[in-house]
């Protein structure tokens, strides 16, 4: 079971692992810090590893947490919005039928039912960034699931406050983020590979560094760009956000 390590106002999350190194990561948005440490490492040792990183944790804290943020949404006409890293602005349009958008000349068209709260608003275009999303993934599984030898057996797309993605290994199972739909393809597709990689290779090993390497050569600029890019606009608790 993973554990927690204080350091001054950093709390890291600890996980022993079959491993023969330590793996030191500050995890977008919000500068989650983890440690996967060999097995038989003592959390003193462990300890003297983080406190000599404490410099280069602040540096990458520093950076996510002052990552550009979308401004909160209010769900009114010229508002900007993306789409597979494209902007549209948005047109509202109230009318007696069933909530839809589509997307025509650079507009997002916004059709809901006359008076609708913003809430409503939001819980419809939400709906449909993850309806755009699955929609690309048969396509991504169709070339990737070949090419690495697995199999994914389900796919979950939702809204997630701390990571892109997430994998199941033992279920065959990925998580997505719903924000993915408004980032460049490119990214959903680093992050879909990144996530499948897992069922090779569970933890961020030497050995999954070198299988990325091998099968996605740019995943490193594709990591870094995603995580350059605003995320949604989130009243996040820092300190308790377990990720």
């Amino acid at each position: 079971m993973p554990t927690q390590l204080k350091l001054g106002g950093i709390v890291a999350t600890i996980t022993l692992k079959d491993i023969k190194n330590v793996h030191l990561s500050v995890h977008p948005p919000t500068g989650r810090v983890s440690i996967s440490a060999p097995s038989r490492m003592s959390l003193d040792t462990i300890r003297v590893f983080a406190v000599s990183k404490l410099a280069w944790i602040k540096q990458q804290q520093k950076r996510l947490q002052s990552q550009e943020r979308e401004a909160p949404r209010e769900y009114l006409d010229r508002e900007s919005h993306y789409v597979w890293g494209s902007r549209y602005l948005l047109k509202v349009i109230e009318k007696e039928a069933a909530p839809s958008v589509n997307l025509k000349h650079r507009r997002m068209l916004l059709s809901v039912r006359p008076g609708s709260a913003y809430q409503i608003k939001q819980t419809v275009i939400d709906a449909w960034y993850r309806t755009m999303l699955k929609a690309e993934m048969p396509a991504l599984l169709a070339k990737w699931e070949p090419r690495l030898g697995v199999k994914v057996r389900h796919v979950f797309v939702q809204q997630m406050k701390t990571r892109w993605g997430s994998c199941n290994p033992h279920l065959k199972s990925i998580r997505l983020n719903t924000e993915l739909a408004k980032k460049p393809v490119a990214y959903l597709e680093y992050i879909v590979v990144h996530e499948m990689m897992h069922l090779l290779e569970p933890t961020h090993s030497e050995q999954f560094v070198r299988l990325m390497d091998q099968h996605m050569p740019k995943w490193r600029f594709y990591r870094d760009e995603l995580n350059r890019l605003a995320v949604r606009y989130e009243e996040w608790d820092t300190q308790n956000d377990a990720g």
